[in-house]
């Protein structure tokens, strides 16, 4: 995957985007003329909700190796797998099928026995990937090692075996750590902290004991005796994002922003410009009237049970929706 410099410019106005640096696991970018919220949600959808396929259920049948079940379960789930057209594997909450099926889960099934008197070391390129699969990539084990070996999932001594069948889900990072697609994303904005949004502890200098970054070279810095600008905002942040190897670092940002604009448009959706973009909506919302027509409680007086008037219906002499109450009838004393 090659990249160059480059600058990706809407409007002169609008949202501005610099690649500075990438390769096949990382990007670094500046994303400016947007607000401190914006970006910052953007950093977060990219770590916790860019959906990914992981390990989630592994049925061991032998296991005689020195490290426990649960163990080598964990150690599977963390091992990524290739998540590459994502978009092709259902959920499981949302597939048609009983349990699971081709196309909302993907199986791996593993088995190693060591038959000398070396260690056996067994990796993640043993996993053996099923067939019934949306497409011929997705689910394989992520390997980026030169030895071509991925990660190591145990060490068996002779006579000791280890046999399992491993069911993969779709999921996101927000559920469970493993199915994150970064292992780090880098924020950072005002390098020169003209906005004093850190307060930062020193002894005698605070610029020779907190060394800028190397983003300080991309700003001007400011200025001896330069006033203090209350009005002052951030516009320019910047990224760093690595990616584990089971999604590009560059489709992470744009599945990223995808997801941001979904939640964008469920929240439009959801409130509305208009009574007449509710008129599909099933969730709670206030009464807008009753048989009449009439707003509920007008006035802040007159119950849904209410004829006419200002008055409560359990109270004014007036009956309830039940009919007369022990406590008199139409007004009347006594039984």
């Amino acid at each position: 995957m090659e990249y160059d410099t480059m600058m990706m410019d809407g409007e002169s106005l609008g949202p501005s985007v610099k690649i500075s640096a990438a390769d096949s696991s990382h990007v670094d970018f500046e994303l400016s003329n947007v607000d401190l919220s914006f970006a910052n949600s953007l950093r977060r959808v990219i770590q916790a909700e860019v959906p990914t396929i992981a390990i989630d259920l592994v049925e061991i049948e032998v296991n005689t190796s020195v490290l426990a079940d649960e163990f080598i379960a964990h150690r599977l789930g963390l091992i990524p797998l290739d998540s590459r057209e994502i978009d092709q594997l259902n959920y499981t909450r949302d597939c048609d099928c009983d349990q699971s099926c081709g196309k909302c889960t993907v199986t791996l099934t593993l088995h190693a026995k060591c038959s000398s008197d070396e260690v056996m070391k067994v990796y993640a390129r043993d996993l053996t990937v099923g067939f019934d699969r949306p497409n011929n990539h997705i689910g394989n084990p992520v390997i980026t090692d030169p030895d071509g070996h991925g990660s190591l999932i145990a060490k068996l001594r002779k006579g000791q075996e280890l046999k399992l069948t491993c069911v993969a889900k779709k999921g996101i990072a927000k559920e469970h750590a493993k199915w994150s697609p970064t292992s780090a994303v880098g924020f950072e904005y005002d390098p020169h902290n003209k906005l004093h949004h850190l307060d930062l502890w020193y002894e005698t200098d605070a610029n020779a004991e907190w060394p800028k970054s190397k983003y300080a070279e991309w700003e001007e810095p400011p200025a001896e005796g330069e006033p203090f600008d209350y009005d002052a905002v951030p516009s320019r942040f910047y990224f760093e994002v690595e990616s584990v190897g089971n999604i590009e670092p560059d489709a992470i940002i744009q599945e990223g922003i995808k997801e941001l604009q979904r939640k964008l448009a469920g929240l439009i959706h959801g409130l509305g410009e208009n009574d007449d973009m509710n008129g599909d909506y099933n969730g709670p919302r206030s009464p807008d009237g009753m048989d009449g027509g009439a707003p509920w409680q007008d006035q802040g007086y007159t119950t849904p049970y209410a004829g006419a008037g200002n008055a409560s219906a359990w109270g004014g002499g007036g009956a309830t929706a039940y009919g007369t109450t022990p406590y008199g009838n139409s007004g009347s004393a006594g039984w």
